[in-house]
This record gives structure tokens, sequence and C-alpha cells, in this order.
């Protein structure tokens, strides 16, 4: 059952938060099916504009489970694809033709013939003319009753990068560096993305009957703000949406949470003050007065609107006090208890355990918990390929000298050569070259864990099944990865488990390996009546809001050296990452060390002991 939307008050655009992004998918794919029905019982075409990425699959599954389960009708649909890289052919695994097809077109009864999607190959002297005959077609067609968008950070909708017209048509165009940043994933590598595509213009879009975006996640949070609350801007082509009369923003919590009526709602109106939000007005106060808890007084809530929270839970001092002592409760030196018990930490990728909690598994350690490890994926993808060739060399070399098989060694070192020589960019490894990199991101995690002080025989390397593709594009979830997972819950039986809770990606390796560890929890609770306490961890990038913070633990210059040390192990993802995430030049330690002391310093602005670092968890309740 889809959970009902929140609409945001305050925006341009009518703007809708929904709890998960499996509710938005949901919500819009019926939205599309009440189109496509409503034409099919007159007898007339729906024509759908179409995107591709990680944000519309949710829709494409539903569309397919209606068709399959509930009969829905897409004969007389009529798709236009919004985009294509320039020079892609249509069998690549890039290809948006291709990935359209196995996405959705070949799981459901729409006619080929309906099917419009850019070419990739057309000459360049002929692109302008292939263009014009897109835009003729949809004329053709009466138009485009939908238009399903998705945005990127840098504010594109379909390749329209920022400082395109208004009045742009279907063309060719150059990718802005952040759309190639962002979709070097998907080709291995950056330097595989493609300098050009083919796209649908901001015109074209603006003419459809109706326009719905969608949006998930944190990273898109501010790019969100600046579309529906910022003014029109060639710099964000999304803020164009504006001035369509029928376009709708549909976002999960995490997209939508920079929204004025979301991040401060006591600004756009009256509220009813909970716990969680009259912490969260405060300590918003706090940052916009500069002063810590205790120094506020009634002036400082009265001059930035807050004197409603003062009629109904004032004065001042008692505002202040509560919140501060709900902050110091968060600060825990000892996070599993002071009775020896197991702890068993989750890690997506091989390096997550270090790079975001390494201190807490340091503390664990020392507090003479039994610490587990669980590492879930073989992380064999990050690798470059360089350091393959490096390690085929090595072990050819190590044998030869030792007399060990050096035949054997010397062949791989020879396939493992080859393969790379005529790996194309984009292209997917060979097994012989995906088990050497699995075998550097082993090696590399259990030295690391070993650092913090964790045995070897309670490291765990699970390499769930979802993973094994050797492409970007990972399998989904199935009972296989739950089971596995389960059954190590039950080997260990731990107290407490830790996971990584960057939820808000639909299709991150970190959400899906969380929906497998819930998934697993879930069962056990269900057949026995309880569960290990389950702690959420951020990645890299972000950390959990002051507000949200649960537990809070302190680390001393020597716990932060320590855990620096454990991602040093790392040397594959050190210096230069293949995926390196977000537009930032820092290296995982200094993201981590900075992080760790960028909510040490918070504290300490707020009032509370000043302490070198600290790492945050919130809880997960089920």
């Amino acid at each position: 059952m889809i959970q009902p939307a929140h609409p945001i008050p305050g925006t341009k655009v009518p703007c809708y938060a929904f709890a998960s992004n499996v509710d938005v998918s949901r919500h819009i794919a019926q939205m599309i099916a009440h189109i496509v029905r409503e034409r099919n019982s007159v007898g007339q075409i729906a024509v759908l504009g179409l995107p591709t990425g990680s944000t519309p699959v949710g829709v494409y599954q539903e569309l397919i489970r209606m068709h399959r389960e509930e009969g829905l009708d897409l004969s007389r649909v009529v798709t236009f694809n919004l985009d294509e890289y320039y020079g892609m052919a249509p069998d690549r695994l890039q290809s948006y033709h291709r990935w359209m097809h196995e996405n959705f077109f070949d799981h459901v009864n729409v006619p080929p013939q309906n099917i419009h999607i850019l070419d990739g190959q057309v000459p360049l002297e002929a692109v302008d003319e292939h263009c014009r005959q897109y835009e003729e077609a949809i004329r053709q067609v009466g138009g485009m009753d939908i238009v399903l968008l998705g945005i990127g950070r840098n504010g594109h909708i379909a390749f329209n990068e920022p400082y395109g017209t208004r009045q742009s048509r279907t063309r060719l165009v150059t990718l802005d560096p952040v759309t190639r940043r962002d979709a070097a994933s998907d080709f291995f590598h950056e330097d595989g993305v493609p300098m050009q595509a083919l796209t649908m213009g901001v015109g074209t879009i603006l003419e459809s009957r109706r326009i719905v975006l969608m949006a998930f996640g944190e990273h898109k949070a501010g790019i969100i703000r600046q579309a529906v609350e910022g003014p029109v801007d060639d710099r964000v082509p999304a803020s164009y949406l504006q001035e369509h009369s029928s376009a709708g923003f549909y976002l999960d919590d995490a997209s939508s949470a920079q929204l004025t009526a979301v991040a401060t709602p006591w600004v756009v109106g009256r509220i009813e003050w909970t716990d969680e939000l009259i912490k969260r007005a405060v300590l918003w106060l706090c940052e916009k007065t500069g002063k810590a808890l205790l120094k506020l007084d009634g002036n400082d809530f009265r001059q930035h609107g807050l004197h409603h929270l003062l009629r109904h839970h004032g004065p001042s001092t008692a505002v202040a006090h509560r919140v501060f002592r709900w902050m110091m409760d968060t600060i825990e030196y000892k996070p599993a208890g002071r009775e020896p018990k197991r702890v068993l930490v989750f890690s997506p990728h091989p390096d997550d355990d270090v790079i975001s909690m390494g201190g807490t598994i340091i503390r664990l350690v020392e507090d003479n918990h039994e610490v587990h490890v669980a590492y879930m994926t073989s992380g064999n993808i990050a690798v470059f390929d360089h350091d393959a060739s490096q390690l085929a060399d090595l072990l050819a070399e190590l044998n030869r000298r030792l007399g060990i098989d050096d035949q054997k060694s010397l062949d791989v070192e020879k396939e493992v050569a080859g393969a790379l020589a005529h790996k194309q960019p984009g292209e997917p490894d060979s097994e012989t070259v995906l088990t050497l990199k699995g075998l550097i991101r082993w090696s590399e995690a259990k030295a690391a864990a070993v650092v913090c002080g964790c045995q070897e025989e309670h490291l765990h390397f699970l390499d769930l099944p979802f993973y094994q593709t050797g492409l970007v594009k990972k399998k989904p979830i199935s009972d296989e990865d739950v089971r596995l997972v389960r059954e190590l819950i039950e080997q260990v039986e731990p107290a407490q488990v830790y996971l990584a809770g960057a939820l808000s990606d639909p299709h991150g390796t970190h959400r899906v390996c969380a929906d497998a560890i819930f998934r697993a929890l879930r069962q056990i609770e269900a057949e026995t009546g309880g569960r290990p306490e389950a702690m959420l961890y951020r990645g890299a990038w972000q950390e959990w809001p002051m507000d949200e913070l649960e537990i809070v633990v302190p680390l001393s210059p020597s716990d932060l050296q320590q855990k620096k040390q454990a991602i040093f192990r790392h040397e594959s993802q050190k210096d230069s990452a293949l995926f390196p995430g977000p537009d930032d030049p820092r290296e995982f330690w200094q993201r981590a060390e900075d992080r760790n002391r960028a909510t040490a310093d918070q504290f300490n602005r707020i009032g509370l002991p000043e302490y070198y670092a600290m790492e945050a968890f919130v809880r997960w309740r089920g």
C-alpha cells in the first residue's frame, strides 16, 4: 500500500514528499496507468516521454507488474525517450536504447513501431535532420501526455545542461563536467563517458501536457531547493518547470529535506511542536545566532520567529536546558555497554567499516567486546586495471622464485594483460581480472580490520549474489542474499549490529545491503520475538543531522590516528579512487577525519564538552 504524500507548502512548483522512493515510484506508475487506461477506454493513444537511469527504475518495475498481474494494456502507448549518448551503439552496455529494452520494453506490450529512441550513431552531418524528425514525430502524435524526468546535481533535465535556453529543441549537446562525473560509474571511469549526447529540448519538454519530476536522496536536496524555491534561472534548467501549469516534483524525504517548509517549518506557519521539532528548532537557533544552547535568551527566540515555541514550552532557559540534556545524553563512551558481548558490523563495501566507524570499532575492541565484521560485497569493480596487472605480475614472479607452478602463473599474467589491453572503455572485466581485483579488496579489508584490533577469524566475506554481475548495475536483492545475511546473524548471535544508513539511494549498494539486513532482522524478530539492536552509520560524505543523532562516540587523537592507519590499508582506494563519489578532491581518510572533527566542533559550538572527534549513529526501529 502506498503511504500518502505530504504536500510541501511554499514552493513555486507543487512538491510532494513521500516516506520512501518505493512509494514515489508506485504513485507515479499509477498516474501513468490512469492516463493509459483512460486513453484505452476511448480508443486513443497515450504518449509518454521517458527517462533512463536509477531514478525511474521503480516506476518501470511497477508498470511491468501492473501489466502482468492487473492486465494493464500498453498496446496503444507511444513513447519518446529523452536522450541518448552520442556515438553510442544501441547494443553497448551504457546505451539508453539497450537500457530501456532490458528494463521496460522487453517486459510489456508496447509495439516496437511505437517506441522512439534517439539514434546515438547518426552521422554528424545528419544530426540536425534526425533531431528535426524526432520533433516532427512528437507533433504528429499530438504531443506528449506526460513526461517523466529525473534531475541532475547541476539541475539538468534530460541532458539540458546549465545555461541552455528555455526554447531549446531536440539537439546535440556537450555534457557538463558534473554530468560526466556522475555517469562515471556506469562507464567504470570518467574517461569512458562520452563528451556529447542527443537530448530532447527544454522547449519540447515544456509542451507536454503534464510533467512529473522524481528525485531521491540527500545529494539531490540542494538542487531541488534551487529549482522550486529559487528564481527561474538558466543555471538551473529544472527551474524552467516553474513556468509549466501542470508540473510537479515527487520526492522522498531525503531529497525534500532542504526545502524551507521541511527543514524549518516554523518559518512558514504554525506547527505542532513535537520533541523532534523542538530539538531541530533550538539547534537551528544556535546556528543562526552563533550562540551555545545555554546562552540563548528570550530575545533570540522572538527575533527568529520562535515566540510561539516559548508560548507553549517556555521560558527560553527551560527550552534550551531541555535540548542541552537531550544532546548530552547522546554522548556515549561505551556504545555496546560495559559487559562484554558480541557485536556484528556490516560493511557493504570492503572499506565502509573503517571509513565510517573505524574509531567505534577500536573502542568496541578496547571494551573487550567480540567484534565481527561482515564484508557484504567484493568491491571488485572499484579497482584500477593497473592494480590488477601489478598483482598478476607479482604473483607470477613470486611463484617463479619459489618454484610454485610458475607456468600457470605466467598463463594468468598473460591472460590478464590481454584482457586489459583489449578492453574497450565501459566494457566489463573478465572473470580472471574480477577475481584478482576482488582479492585486492579482500586483503585490504583484512589488513584494515586487524589495525582496528579485530581478530582475523571474526571477519566474514559474504560476497552476496546480487553484486556478482561484474557491472555497476547489480541484480535486485534476492531471498538468497537475505538468507546469507540471516545465517550469519544467527551464527554470531550479536547483541548489537551496525550497518550503513545511506538509505535514500534507491539502487546503491548501501541501500541494497541495508534492505537485506532489515529483511533478515524482521524475519528473526517475527520467529523469535526479538532481534539485536541495530545502529545505523553514515558513509564517506554525509553525517547525520545534529537533531537526529542518538549515539555519538567521542574519539581521542590516538583513536583517530589509528582509524586513519586502518583506512590507509585500502591502498587501491588511496590517492585516487576509481569511483571517488561526489565532487570532492579529498581522499577517503581526509573526508573521514574532517567529518569526525566537524561533528565534535558542532557539539562544542552548542556548548557541550569539547572533544577531538566523534562518530555518530542513529537507531533503526524497524
